[in-house]
């Protein structure tokens, strides 16, 4: 049998590698917010020809709108996000003529306004969502494995590996932002809220065998406790996440331009999800029986209390 549990420290050390340069880019340049937290106008056109985006982007910096981020795609329709465009105001109107004067004929699919309002509360909310359903998982778990030994900690964990899956996908959305100009809409929180749910489950999933394999006493010590249960439950959870992984790549390739960073978003933390749940969740509740986490914050105690003592 495969040892997944004695190898922790080297998966403790991949997710920092994976989460790294998300958690520098997050620090430099934050996430690149959408129309729909800072207020602003998605239009979605379609035009008859193929269009270039980078002519797209120099008629719209001719009517004062330099920052708008073009996305186009293989029907020829085009989708800009822009700062608040009036529907039947004269500036739409002089980059409609443009429009079609360089790329002849379109038709408009949509056009959505959203102000800084609504863009506030769509933030605050969203905010608010991931808090409260933090503290539900962190409840709900400790009430479920309330006849294990330390019920708290398995929710603590679960909420870890929860947060270090949702941080993955915050990363690679910060250094899209920074290289690529994606931006995250309302779309966004409910592909983080679908990660926080899926991770959760596939930890508990985990940790419910652990709690059964300790009740039936299946090894001598609590590390080959886990050891076993993770090799039990590895296979389930690659096959159940593969499953959900293709389904969403599929959608990724052939879904349309609207949800296509959605997609994404789920895609990537899935793949996380998975990771955590076998290599990271479960390690954790090892390292804290071993006093290995007591030990670590220990460690960077010992400096200031030497200090101390020799003061």
């Amino acid at each position: 049998m495969i040892d997944i549990v004695g190898k922790r420290h080297i998966w403790y050390a991949v997710s920092a590698i994976l989460l790294l340069p998300g958690i520098i880019a997050l620090f430099v340049h934050g996430l690149s917010l959408g129309i729909d937290f800072t207020g602003g106008t998605s239009w979605e056109l379609q035009f008859n020809q193929p269009v270039d985006s980078q002519q797209v982007r120099t008629i719209l910096a001719g009517q004062g709108f330099n920052d708008s981020v073009v996305q186009t795609s293989e029907d020829n329709s085009i989708l800009i996000r822009m700062k608040e465009l009036k529907e039947g105001s004269p500036v739409k109107a002089e980059i409609e003529d443009e429009f079609r004067s360089q790329f002849g004929e379109f038709t408009e699919l949509q056009i959505e306004t959203v102000g800084p309002t609504v863009g506030n509360q769509i933030r605050n909310r969203a905010i608010m969502a991931v808090i409260l359903a933090s503290i539900g998982v962190l409840l709900y778990i400790a009430w479920a494995f309330r006849n294990t030994e330390r019920p708290v900690l398995y929710g603590a964990f679960a909420i870890v590996a929860m947060l270090h899956d949702v941080l993955f996908v915050l990363g690679v959305f910060s250094i899209l932002g920074w290289v690529a100009d994606v931006e995250i809409d309302a779309l966004f929180v409910t592909a983080v809220l679908t990660v926080m749910g899926f991770s959760v489950h596939d930890t508990i999933v985990v940790f419910d065998r652990i709690r059964e394999n300790l009740d039936r006493r299946i090894a001598p010590t609590y590390e080959e406790t886990v050891n076993f249960s993770v090799a039990q439950t590895v296979v389930r959870s690659l096959n159940t996440s593969l499953t959900v992984i293709l389904t969403l790549a599929a959608l990724y390739l052939f879904g349309g331009e609207s949800t296509r960073w959605f997609v994404f978003a789920l895609l990537i933390g899935v793949a996380a999800g998975t990771y955590s749940s076998i290599f990271n969740a479960s390690q954790l509740l090892v390292s804290w029986r071993n006093g290995e986490i007591q030990r670590f914050f220990t460690f960077w105690r010992k400096p200031s209390d030497s200090r101390a003592r020799t003061a």
